[in-house]
Parts: C-alpha cells; sequence; structure tokens
C-alpha cells in the first residue's frame, strides 16, 4: 500500500484586515516538510487535519478558503488564539 504524500498548507488571518483566512502557502511531500519546518522555526502553531489540507492544497496561493472549510479554520483559528494567549499572559 502507497503512503499518502505529506500536505502541509499555511494560512494567514489577521482580524480587522483580511475579510477571510487565505492560504499563503501549499505544498507536498518536500515542500510541506519546509513549510512545517519553517512554522517551527519561527513558532507557529501546527494542527494536523489532513481533510482540510486535502481541501485547501487544491487552492492557489491568495485564495480565500471556501465557505465549506470556515468552520474547520474557525476552530484552528480558536485554538491558535487560545495558544498565543497562554504564551503572552500564562496558563489561567
Amino acid at each position: 500500500m502507497e503512503e499518502e504524500p505529506k500536505i502541509a498548507i499555511a494560512l494567514k488571518y489577521e482580524r480587522n484586515v483580511d475579510e477571510a483566512p487565505h492560504v499563503v502557502a501549499t505544498g507536498k511531500d518536500k515542500i510541506a516538510e519546509h513549510i512545517i519546518e519553517l512554522a517551527k522555526q519561527h513558532g507557529i502553531e501546527i494542527r494536523k487535519d489532513r481533510e482540510l489540507a486535502q481541501i485547501l492544497g487544491e487552492l492557489d496561493v491568495d485564495s480565500i478558503i471556501p465557505l465549506e472549510a470556515y468552520a474547520s479554520v474557525a476552530e484552528i483559528l480558536s485554538y491558535i488564539y487560545r495558544k498565543n494567549a497562554e504564551k503572552v499572559y500564562g496558563n489561567n
């Protein structure tokens, strides 16, 4: 059985600036590994969601995420905001 390729998607969203999250990088295998490594180097939170990555991986860079991905991306953003708050304010 052939192993599924590694997929990585980088999203950007700035509250009060962007109308919706959009794709800033996407890649498979070696490129995915590079995206993941860069995220780690910059302290960017990483979430694994193969199904969502497969959907977003079909988009072009600078594309706004599709409506069907909003709920999943909102959950991820909520997770990231909590993690960032923990880093800044501690584990209150």
